[in-house]
């Protein structure tokens, strides 16, 4: 079972907003003219506005339509709730994002004699009764969680649809290739190049020919999901940690850069050592207000996990950027990233500094933020970095998901 909340942040704030309810709202990263919509309403929906849309774009579409910034711990409140709801029924359910979460039902206590969409829609009975009146979720049923997000999307908004032996058939009828999560332009175009061009074709192709459009393993996956079977059910560890923001102001040197880059790797380090890792590599990406953009990364040599040790590693790769060299070209977006994570159970010695003693404090550092709110203690350039680094959710963010889940 896949569960789906409807135009997540739009609807989150027409619940906490009864005056907003029924009318065309979108949520932006930034709500001058350029900011993006991150979600829409139904309402604005139904008007042909869509999430990755500019707001200017939005209100040419409809001149009304109310914009509204952010409000990431109003969502993450509402997830917790969902989540609490979701847990009653299967102890195997994973959230994918935010706003959806996958429910293997099989062994589920609450399922019994009853069918899946009896279950299903006292689900959807007890979000609107104990989340709020305004929410609703889409829900699908199949035998394997792609089939189920495919589902999903056939009858929103507040839909519940099952795709089974019985309907399989006269369902992939009416897709088409781009409906399919995972099949775009470029995977449709190499499908089509083997005479591959409708859904049913897909799922009737021999294996052979899927290898010739995808020339690798996805050939044997996707002959698999159209079929019912469990292909999605891994697990990966982790590979990377990271953050970025969109700025504003126009900011150029090292010096005006420096504190924003201190927030973000600040809040990256949090949540690396909340997942128990520590990370030998980092990596810096700029992307300029010309259009041009400049990368780089390198290993360390050791392991690291307080903000500050990894802070001077990622300085280091801003002061070799053009930005270093004060070259007078505004920045759109920085992100920094770590990467060769380790199990953080070990703590390596070090020859010029206590590396028990570093523990310890960024330990208690940890402990007070986790009480007190996050960047209650920090160092103090990332406090300087705070107006420009914004909080923010990241979409399909599982694992951070987990992480806030547990800490709170």
């Amino acid at each position: 079972m896949h569960i789906d909340l409807n135009s997540c942040f739009a609807t989150i704030e027409q619940q906490a907003n009864p005056f907003l309810r029924g009318k065309p709202v979108a949520v932006a990263a930034f709500t001058s003219p350029g900011g993006c919509i991150l979600a829409a309403s139904v309402e604005a929906k139904r008007l042909g506005i869509k999430t990755g849309m500019r707001v200017r774009e939005g209100r040419k579409i409809y001149s009304g339509l109310m914009v509204l910034p952010p409000d990431p711990w109003k969502y993450r409140g509402v997830h917790l709730k969902l989540r609490q709801i979701v847990s009653e029924y299967t102890v195997s359910f994973t959230p994918k994002s935010i706003d959806e979460f996958v429910l293997d039902m099989k062994d589920s206590p609450r399922l019994g004699v009853r069918s899946m969409e009896a279950v299903a829609e006292e689900i959807k009975d007890r979000i609107k009764r104990e989340v709020g009146d305004w929410l609703t979720v889409s829900v699908g049923i199949a035998p394997n969680r792609y089939l189920a997000k495919i589902a999903v999307g056939l009858h929103k908004p507040d839909g519940l649809s099952r795709i089974d032996k019985d309907n399989f058939l006269d369902i992939y009828s009416r897709l088409k290739l781009t409906d399919l999560t995972g099949i775009k332009e470029r995977n449709a175009a190499r499908l089509s190049s083997v005479g591959i061009y409708t859904v049913l074709d897909f799922y009737s192709a021999a294996l052979w020919r899927l290898k010739a459009a995808f020339h690798s393993i996805n050939s044997l996956y996707w002959h698999a999901r159209l079929r019912g079977f469990e292909v999605d059910d891994i697990g990966f560890g982790r590979r990377s940690y990271g953050n970025s923001v969109a700025l504003g102001a126009n900011l150029r040197r090292t010096d005006e850069l420096s504190p924003v880059l201190a927030r973000l790797t600040e809040k990256m380090c949090g949540r690396l050592r909340r997942a128990k890792y520590k990370a030998s590599g980092i990596h810096l990406a700029i992307v300029y207000k010309d259009g041009t953009w400049w990368h780089r990364g390198r290993l360390l040599n050791r392991s690291l996990f307080d903000s500050r040790d990894i802070f001077r590693a990622a300085f280091r790769l801003l002061s070799a950027s053009p930005s270093g060299e004060n070259k007078g070209k505004n920045v759109l977006n920085l992100a920094v990233s770590c990467f060769n994570l380790v199990n953080a159970d070990t703590t390596q010695l070090e020859i010029f500094s206590d590396a028990e003693k570093k523990n310890r404090l960024v330990q208690a550092q940890d402990d007070i933020n986790e009480k007190w709110g996050d960047f209650t203690v920090g160092f103090a350039r990332s406090f300087a970095g705070a107006p420009k680094v914004l909080d923010r959710i990241a979409f399909g963010g599982v694992k951070e998901l987990e992480e806030f889940t547990l800490k709170h």
